[in-house]
């Protein structure tokens, strides 16, 4: 259920962000700039704030390699799935959710790495130390 949560909170961000919807961070700031600039800035922070979090969580877990070999598995997957001809790439609001989908699996994966290996392996990682 952990895994479940942070990708969720992965795919939230990346959609808050920019999805092929009218609803998203990066349409309303173009709209509202000129007349809320504060609440632009408010949101960007709150927004580069969670991709920090996720990010540096990310590159400490799995590194740019295993980010890399996430996404390349991924798009594999996907690869095989469109080959097959179950997905279509025909339409691109889909394949913009199919590449927030993937994006926000390599962030809940590397957010969730470090408790997967600990389960796994029952070694802890210098982070992970509880005082």
């Amino acid at each position: 259920m952990s895994f479940l949560l942070r990708w969720l909170f992965a795919f939230i961000l990346l959609a808050a962000t920019y999805n092929p919807t009218r609803f998203n961070f990066v349409r309303w700031a173009t709209e509202n700039a000129d007349t809320q600039l504060p609440l632009t800035v408010l949101f960007g922070l709150v927004l580069l704030v969670g991709y920090i979090i996720y990010l540096r969580a990310t590159l400490r877990s799995i590194g740019v390699f295993g980010m890399a070999l996430v996404l390349a598995l991924v798009g594999a997957i996907l690869w095989v799935a469109f080959d097959f001809g179950w997905l279509d790439l025909s339409n691109p609001r889909l394949t913009t959710w199919i590449g927030i989908f993937a994006l926000s699996i390599v962030l809940g994966i590397g957010l969730s790495w470090s408790i997967v290996r600990r389960k796994l392996s029952g070694q802890v990682d210098m982070d992970d130390v509880e005082e």
